[in-house]
C-alpha cells in the first residue's frame, strides 16, 4: 500500500520566474479524471468529488433563472465593492432573516460583492495586518495556498481530535486564542469536509469569545443553507453568525457567502463579504488591486434572488432533496464497510474512513485512483490537512485513510457512483 501526503501530489514545475503552484484538491482530482475521459455530464461517470450542488429544478423550489436581461449601463465596470443595489439587498436579507428587532442593522456599507468565494476570501486575507491566524484541521483545501501567499499572516493550525468527536467548544476557542495569540480565526461553518456545525447557543458563545478577546471570526458560510442537525436555541433553517452579532460595526465577525452553493448558481460567481464598515473598506481596497470587481450584469440579476421568502423556499427545497441523498449515502457507505464519523450535520459531503477496506484501497489516494478506473471521482482526505507552505513536518497525514464524497449531484448520479464503488470494493475482497 502506498502512503499519501500532499507533497506527493504532482504540481506544475516552476519556469520563467514563476513558482510552481499546487492545484487544490478538487482541481487536481478533476484533471486526473479528465485525463481518463471524464467530462461534465458524461453519462457513465459519477462526480462525487466536486463541491457543486445540482443546479436544476427541485420540487417546491422557486423557478430557476433561465435568462438575464442586460441594461446598457451594465456594460460598464462595476464598482469594486459591488453595485449599491445588490449591496443593500444583501444587507436587507441578513437583517430580515437574522436581525429582526435588533438595534444594530447592516447597511450597504457593511457589504462587499466579489466574483467568487476564493476571490472574497483572498480579498479578506490580503487586507489583514501582521497577525496570527488560526485554522482547523481538517478544513477547506483552498485555504492552504491562500494562507501561504500573504506572508504577513502567520497560519496557526488547530487540531480537531477524533477521540473528542472533533468537538471544539467556546472554552477551547478561548484557550487557543489566548494561548496562541490569535487575532483571526478562519473556518468554514458548516465545515468542509466533515460537515461539523457550530450553531445555536454554541455559535453565540463563539461570537462572544471573539468580541471579548478581540479576535476576528472570518467565517465561510457557503454551506449554511445545507443544515441537517441544529444546535440548541437555533431557530433555523439557515445558520449564520449574523444572528449573534450585537453591533454590526464593532463586533469582529466577518462572513463570506454567495450564490455558489446556497442558491445553487455556482457558475454565476457572485459572492459577498459581510462585516464591520471599516473592514469592508479595507476589503474594497484589496479588491481594487486583486481583481478590480465582479460582473455588473450578474450582480444586477442577483438582486431579486435576495428576497427572503424566495431564499427560505429554496432552502426548504434543498433540505427535502439533499436530506434524502444524505440518508442514502450514509446507509450505503455503512453497508460497504466504510465509516463516517461524525455524520455530517451540514454540507453535502461525507468525510469517509476507508481504513477497514481491503489493503489495496485502504489508503485515500489509492482509493481515489481505483475509483477513477471505475469512473467515480472523489477527493483524498490528505488535501484537507491544511498545511500552508508545508511548514509542518512531512509526516503521514492523519487523514490519509479518508476520502470526501459529495452528494451534491442529482440522486441518480449519486446512486450510480455508489453502485460503482460497491463493484470496486467487491473486486478487491
Amino acid at each position: 500500500m502506498t502512503t499519501s501526503s500532499p507533497p506527493s501530489v504532482p504540481s506544475p514545475q516552476g519556469t520563467l520566474g514563476f513558482r510552481a503552484v499546487p492545484r487544490t484538491g478538487v482541481v487536481y482530482v478533476t484533471k486526473e479524471a479528465s485525463a481518463r475521459g471524464y467530462r461534465t455530464g458524461h453519462p457513465e461517470w459519477s462526480n462525487l468529488g466536486q463541491g457543486q450542488p445540482e443546479t436544476g429544478e427541485l420540487p417546491g423550489a422557486p423557478p430557476r433563472v433561465a435568462s438575464i436581461e442586460i441594461d446598457p449601463a451594465d456594460h460598464y465596470y462595476a464598482p469594486v465593492a459591488g453595485i449599491p443595489e445588490l449591496r443593500e439587498a444583501v444587507a436587507s436579507l441578513y437583517n430580515r432573516l437574522f436581525r429582526r428587532g435588533l438595534r444594530s442593522q447592516y447597511t450597504a456599507e457593511n457589504v462587499a460583492i466579489s466574483g467568487g468565494g476564493r476571490t472574497a476570501l483572498t480579498r479578506a486575507v490580503a487586507a489583514l495586518d501582521q497577525v496570527n491566524l488560526g485554522h482547523f484541521l481538517p478544513d477547506y483545501t483552498a485555504y492552504e495556498e491562500l494562507l501561504d501567499i500573504f506572508r504577513l499572516v502567520t497560519p496557526i493550525p488547530i487540531l480537531l481530535r477524533r477521540e473528542q468527536g472533533y468537538n471544539f467548544g467556546a472554552d477551547d476557542l478561548r484557550r487557543e486564542v489566548i494561548g496562541r495569540g490569535l487575532s483571526v480565526l478562519l473556518f468554514s461553518n458548516p465545515c468542509n469536509p466533515m460537515g461539523k456545525l457550530v450553531s445555536g447557543r454554541e455559535l453565540a458563545e463563539w461570537v462572544e469569545v471573539g468580541r471579548e478577546l478581540d479576535c476576528t471570526l472570518l467565517i465561510d458560510e457557503f454551506y449554511s443553507h445545507y443544515v441537517w442537525t441544529l444546535g440548541e436555541g437555533e431557530p433555523g433553517p439557515v445558520v449564520s453568525a449574523a444572528r449573534y452579532v450585537e453591533d454590526v460595526n464593532r463586533d469582529p465577525v466577518v462572513i463570506v457567502d454567495g450564490l455558489t452553493k446556497n442558491w445553487r448558481y455556482p457558475g454565476w460567481r457572485v459572492t459577498w463579504t459581510l462585516g464591520p464598515r471599516d473592514v469592508i473598506e479595507a476589503i474594497e481596497s484589496a479588491g481594487s488591486f486583486l481583481d478590480g470587481g465582479g460582473s455588473r450584469p450578474q450582480q444586477r440579476a442577483a438582486i431579486p434572488l435576495m428576497e427572503p421568502d424566495l431564499v427560505l423556499a429554496e432552502t426548504r427545497a434543498i433540505r427535502d432533496a439533499f436530506l434524502a441523498k444524505r440518508e442514502l449515502v450514509l446507509r450505503r457507505l455503512h453497508d460497504l464497510g466504510m465509516r463516517v464519523f461524525p455524520e455530517p450535520a451540514g454540507t453535502f459531503y461525507a468525510f469517509v474512513s476507508v481504513r477497514d477496506l481491503p489493503e489495496p484501497i485502504a489508503d485515500g489516494m489509492d482509493f481515489f485512483r481505483a475509483a477513477l478506473e471505475h469512473q467515480v471521482i472523489c477527493v483524498p482526505g490528505v488535501f484537507f490537512d491544511v498545511n500552508p507552505g508545508h511548514r509542518r513536518a512531512q509526516r503521514l497525514s492523519r487523514f490519509h485513510q479518508h476520502v470526501r464524497l459529495s452528494f451534491g449531484p442529482g440522486i441518480d448520479e449519486v446512486q450510480r457512483g455508489l453502485d460503482k464503488l460497491e463493484a470496486m470494493i467487491a473486486a478487491h475482497r
